[in-house]
């Protein structure tokens, strides 16, 4: 009966005021050891069994280790590329939202192999609607036109190409001229420009929408070099493209009003006459 109220003193004690706490500490600390000898035969039986491992199981588990390494890194890259393409689509979706013109997003899938010929090809076309003449951006600014097209695919003409010219205006004043591609990805040259123009290094060059064949206010080079000669009437004046030609993978394709659209292919069957 003692041994009862005794016990039963002791748990109303631990359980209302923690009287038992370092007691019990002391026990645990105290016990540790008896531990360590009961599971001291299960670490014995596993450092022999570690002992007797063969060359084959070791090479096994080596092979098993670099296999989930490698589709661990796969996965990785897998997931940076999905980043980096989601990126790349809100980038687009912020640049079509300023756009008045019906878009559609293109991927590039090939590149011309001449080096002479700075030409891209996309995965829309005909099918898509894509026609002779579109506008194509990427998120910074314009890249080039499209000049040919099939039901599945259309290339693009970059505006780096020697043999594109693109009419342009200075934003800061209106200022207008024509940006014509030099085979330099990164070098535009801008002609026809009078010494007493004012135009400065920096200056923005956006569409002009002259010619109707690239829509108003599309960002297309940055004035880079101007350099005047004595004696000539016109300044030699270097632009770098906004646009990342050799970068973008994701593309935007414009589709101008129709009224303007209606007037290009009255235009077009006036010169095959």
């Amino acid at each position: 009966m003692l041994i009862v109220l005794v016990s039963a003193a002791l748990v109303v004690a631990d359980a209302r005021f923690d009287r038992l706490y370092q007691v019990r500490s002391a026990i645990a600390t105290g016990l540790a050891p008896v531990y360590w000898l009961g599971n001291a035969p299960y670490q014995f039986s596993d450092w022999v069994a570690g002992l007797f491992v063969n060359k084959e199981d070791l090479q096994q588990e080596n092979e098993d280790l670099k296999a989930r390494l490698l589709i661990l890194e796969r996965r990785a890259l897998k997931y940076a590329a999905l980043a980096s393409e989601n990126n790349e689509l809100r980038r687009l979706m912020n640049s079509s939202e300023v756009l008045d013109d019906r878009v559609i997003v293109g991927e590039v899938v090939g590149v011309s192999p001449d080096p002479f010929s700075h030409e891209i090809i996309i995965n829309k076309g005909q099918r898509d609607g894509l026609f002779n003449g579109q506008a194509v951006l990427d998120a910074h600014g314009l890249m080039g036109q499209v000049v040919q097209t099939s039901q599945i695919t259309s290339r693009i003409l970059l505006v780096s190409d020697s043999s594109h010219a693109v009419p342009v205006e200075v934003v800061r004043n209106g200022l207008r001229a024509i940006l014509l591609g030099t085979g330099d990805t990164n070098t535009l040259d801008l002609v026809h420009v009078p010494d007493t123009a004012d135009i400065r290094e920096g200056d923005l060059l956006v569409s002009s929408g002259l010619g109707e064949r690239f829509p108003r206010g599309y960002p297309v080079a940055e004035v880079s070099r101007i350099s005047k000669e004595p004696g000539e009437p016109f300044v030699s004046i270097q632009a770098a493209p906004k646009a990342e030609l050799n970068q973008s993978r994701l593309v935007l394709v414009v589709f101008p009003p129709k009224a303007q659209r209606h007037r290009k292919a009255v235009w077009e069957r006036r010169l095959l006459q």
